[in-house]
């Protein structure tokens, strides 16, 4: 995945070497809109932001401007090796559905309790998981 992240990155810059360039986990089912125009409008004063996943481990969103390299380090404790190396660690209160990725069950069930499409729900809804309620 890192690899071709950088490489996605290297190829936006080649185009348009200052526009800014920003990874995302696709396994974000409760995703709000404006919750993740929060994140990016916060991202966009830093070389280099990154969001923490729910778990605080790993990480959901990385992001980089002007001239830095994006620099992805995604899987296991990704938000230690972010921090590490350089990037800003974005602190924002109220932008849950951009940090809930799923990776369990559970995060499936809190993600649903988020609030998510209508075909995620009910596909999620079907999973022998959640025989009993979902927070929401």
């Amino acid at each position: 995945l890192n690899p071709a992240l950088a490489h996605g990155a290297r190829s936006v810059r080649a185009l348009a070497p200052a526009l800014p360039v920003a990874a995302l986990n696709a396994d974000l089912p409760a995703l709000r809109p404006a919750e993740l125009a929060r994140v990016l409008d916060f991202a966009s004063a830093f070389p280099r932001a990154f969001l923490r996943d729910a778990a605080g481990i790993g990480t959901t969103f990385l992001s980089c401007a002007g001239p830095t390299e994006l620099r992805p380090a995604f899987g296991g404790p990704s938000a230690a090796r972010h921090l590490a190396s350089g990037a800003v660690e974005i602190a924002l209160p109220g932008v849950d559905s951009v940090r809930r990725d799923v990776d369990t069950g559970e995060d499936l069930r809190v993600a649903l309790g988020l609030g998510v499409g209508a075909y995620t729900r009910r596909l999620g809804l079907a999973l022998p998981l959640f025989a009993g309620p979902v927070d929401r």
